[in-house]
């Protein structure tokens, strides 16, 4: 066979798929693998929780030995040598403390000097070898052993050559010389590995210093110098220490330490008694916050630099402002501190100081600010606050001035003259200082409420005239009701609230003389409408126009000597107004508001009329007319309701005032609107249904005169009922009504049965007593006899009563 024929023939025996059908394939049993690894997992999952589960006897595996699981271990090896190490370390120091105590009798002086030294010089000598061999953990221990036996040394060499020496004197020197001796053995090349004594060197060192002072019998200032100094050369190992446990441990020092001398420093300056000692507590304050500048300027890239910065800002503060205090009268104090802080922010403006600490510096000065803006609080507070304690003596007489108007039944604060200047020269500050876009805007609306402040308070303060107290109070209100026309934003907000507050404290203070009342409620009335007209704070301004004018209302009817309930009329002409400027408002923001406060100013006129049944009922029907005015607009539909139920109100307390008792008189006029409200529902709506329509009207008059007529001896009332109940029940049967049928059926029979009962009564008694039990078991029989014949009856008329609307 030829070789082209051979060569043929494979190829078209050798079977090779496209690439698209070899992919499929491919894919299909990379598909079966995947699920065949799933079911191996799974497996091996259920077979390794079975392992860890209690092993249950199984009568086809008693041959099988049992499969047992170690336990999982809960404590690593290196936490379980950790804890032995230090226990061991610790119960080695007690034996030591106890040998040194109890024992230390028993032996003479060569004995205890041998056996302590020896003791402390093999323990201190033992993490030599320990490092060497790679035991660091052991060394640890030993070396805290070791710096503990040292400890009791120092108590042994007291306790047995120098017991004669002063004991704060001695603890200082042997907290001195083991700071020095634990620094040493931790600086050793051979022990530079042990972490140990350096942080206890440091918290050895933060004794001496102080008990020295204590031992001297240096005073005060001494003790509190040396806790200073002391904290300062905890700031130094803090710069010099980079990180771990001794720059930790003298951080610790340093905070705690400079924390007691400054509360130190600051007690002895608040106590101080003249300029002297005075200027002593300052030089220590001085002393602290060069500590912490120093500080400060030489860690710039440390986290804590801005507190430090603060602190030290603080402290310069309280150190002049202190002296200050020594020589000044007590009420310039505040002011002089807030001198100190302003000139605090000179440094803000050095070119050469670090950033973070002109930022310290500034918020440091904006403490002192707050702090001196919060003394003045109770000025204004008693400004604002205080006339509405005397609430009671409303109308008895001009007072002398204006802070015998605000401080009449309040205590005036003491040391308050300088209370204007102070928040004056915050303003100034507010004003000018602050020039980062950022706090711009917020610097200069600051600077408005402190400027309003200072107004508020300053006839009080000088105790100017009372009108002048009316007159600045008033301007003030105006110009803040000018810059809400004239600004925007927060700037807007912030000048509307003031003038509220501003407006509620003038109509106090103006409560002291009847003139003064008339007049401010006059004027705050016009200059609120006269801000309403810009839209933006119309929404505030117009519902206080509206208060201040029912208030002026309520204040003109009792000046001209009108009872309460006749002042209710000029009162309600403001709720009439509101409702009428609802109406032109329309659907701006306005309306709501002046809705809300127009229904609070018609109940107030209510509460006015309360004592006087007539003017009452005239007050109700005057608020009906005016809050069915209101349904009359689109969107306000559902006020009918309210102002049909003050329609009812009003004609039921006229009923009252006349002493009329009959219930009808009450019912009626309420159930004959219902009915023709009804009957005009049902004639735009002949789905609606009859007790949708009727069945309010009908119980309303229905239900009370039924009652009457049960508790009434006379004929007339139920045979008036009965007729009325006739014709509904008619009525309803005429036109296929199930509630006029059955409300008026039910009422016409319980009326029958009250007027048949006194009979029924009569004949029982007449009959003999076994008659009344026949005749019930005949009753029951023939009830029984007709029973299949009764309830097909029932069924007609309940499917009757169906068929009806």
């Amino acid at each position: 066979m030829p070789c082209e024929v051979t060569r043929t023939t494979l190829r078209a025996m050798t079977h090779l798929p496209p690439p698209a059908e070899e992919l499929r394939l491919l894919d299909a049993e990379l598909r079966q693998l995947d699920a065949r690894r799933a079911q191996l997992l799974t497996r091996r999952a259920w077979l390794v929780a079975a392992l860890q589960q209690p092993q249950q006897p199984r009568p086809w595996a008693s041959a099988q030995p049992p499969i047992t699981v170690s336990p999982r271990p809960e404590t690593a090896a290196p936490s379980v040598q950790n804890v032995l190490l230090v226990l061991g370390g610790v119960l080695l120091a007690l034996a030591a403390a106890v040998f040194t105590l109890v024992s230390w009798g028993h032996m003479g002086i060569a004995g205890r000097a041998l056996v302590l030294g020896a003791v402390t010089l093999a323990t201190l000598a033992a993490p030599v070898a320990l490092l060497k061999r790679g035991l660091r953990s052991t060394a640890e221990s030993v070396a805290g052993l070791g710096l503990a036996l040292t400890v009791l040394d120092a108590y042994a060499l007291h306790a047995a050559a120098l017991s004669g020496t002063d004991g704060t004197g001695y603890a200082a020197a042997a907290s001195a010389a083991l700071a020095v001796t634990w620094s040493a053995y931790g600086l050793l090349p051979v022990t530079a590995a042990l972490r140990l004594p350096l942080p206890c060197a440091l918290a050895a060192a933060q004794f001496p210093l102080v008990l020295w002072a204590l031992s001297a019998d240096a005073g005060a200032y001494a003790i509190t110098g040396a806790l200073l100094v002391t904290a300062g050369l905890d700031a130094v190992a803090v710069v010099r220490l980079t990180a771990g446990a001794p720059r930790i441990t003298a951080v610790v020092g340093a905070y705690g330490m400079g924390g007691w001398g400054v509360l130190g420093a600051g007690w002895l300056s608040l106590t101080a008694d003249g300029p002297g000692d005075a200027s002593r507590a300052g030089a220590l304050l001085l002393l602290a916050a060069a500590i912490a500048l120093g500080t400060a300027r030489q860690e710039p890239g440390r986290k804590h630099v801005l507190g430090l910065a603060v602190a030290s800002g603080l402290l310069v503060v309280a150190a002049l402002g202190g002296v200050a205090r020594s020589v000044v009268p007590s009420q310039w104090a505040v002011p002089a501190h807030l001198a100190v802080g302003v000139a605090l922010l000179a440094a803000v403006r050095a070119e050469r100081v670090p950033d973070a600490m002109r930022r310290g510096f500034a918020w440091a000065s904006g403490a002192v600010q707050a702090l001196a803006v919060l003394w003045t609080l109770p000025v204004v507070a008693v400004v604002l606050l205080g006339p509405a304690v005397g609430l009671d003596r409303a109308w008895s007489g001009a007072p002398a001035n204006a802070r015998a108007a605000v401080a009449a039944d309040v205590p005036w604060p003491p040391d308050a003259a300088p209370a204007p200047l102070v928040l004056v020269a915050v303003t100034v500050v507010l004003a000018l200082a602050v020039r980062g876009q950022e706090w711009r805007g917020r610097a200069r609306l600051g600077a408005a409420g402190l400027l309003w402040a200072t107004a508020l308070i300053l006839p009080a303060v000088f105790e100017a005239p009372y009108v002048a107290g009316l007159l600045v109070l008033g301007v003030v209100t105006a110009v803040a009701l000018y810059a809400c026309r004239v600004t925007e934003g927060a700037a807007q907000v912030t000048a509307l609230v003031l003038a509220l507050v501003t407006a509620v404290g003038l109509t106090l203070v103006s409560l002291a003389s009847q003139s003064a009342t008339l007049v401010v409620l006059s004027a705050l009335t016009a200059l609120f409408a006269a801000a309403s007209w810009r839209a933006g704070v119309a929404p505030f301004t117009a519902p206080a126009a509206l208060v201040h004018a029912a208030a002026l209302a309520a204040a003109s009817g009792a000046a001209a000597d009108w009872s309460p309930a006749r002042t209710a009329l000029p009162v309600l002409a403001v709720a009439g107004t509101a409702a009428l400027l609802a109406a032109r408002l329309g659907a701006s923001r306005t309306t709501v508001p002046v809705e809300a406060v127009g229904a609070g100013v018609g109940l107030f006129a209510v509460a006015l009329a309360v004592t006087d049944p007539p003017m009452l009922a005239l007050v109700l029907a005057l608020c009906g007319v005016i809050a069915a005015g209101t349904a009359l607009r689109d969107g306000r539909r559902p006020v009918g309701y309210p102002a049909t139920a003050l329609f009812v109100l009003a004609a039921w307390v006229r009923l009252a005032a006349w002493d009329v008792g009959t219930p009808e008189a009450y019912t009626l006029p309420v159930t004959v609107p219902a009915l023709l409200v009804g009957a005009l529902r049902r004639r735009r709506d002949p789905q609606t249904s009859s007790w949708t329509a009727y069945g309010a009207g009908l119980t309303v008059t229905l239900l009370p005169s039924l009652a009457a007529a049960w508790a009434d001896p006379y004929w007339t009332r139920p045979l008036l009922l009965g007729g009325a109940a006739l014709l509904v029940t008619l009525l309803g049967a005429r036109h296929h009504l199930q509630a006029p049928l059955v409300l008026g059926g039910s009422a016409l029979a319980l009326v029958a049965l009250h007027e048949l009962a006194p009979y029924v009564v009569q004949v029982t008694g007449a009959l003999p007593r076994w008659a009344p039990p026949a005749l019930a078991g005949l009753l029951l029989l023939a009830l029984g006899a007709t029973y299949e014949q009764r309830i097909r009856d029932v069924r007609r008329v309940r499917e009757a009563l169906g068929r009806m609307d």
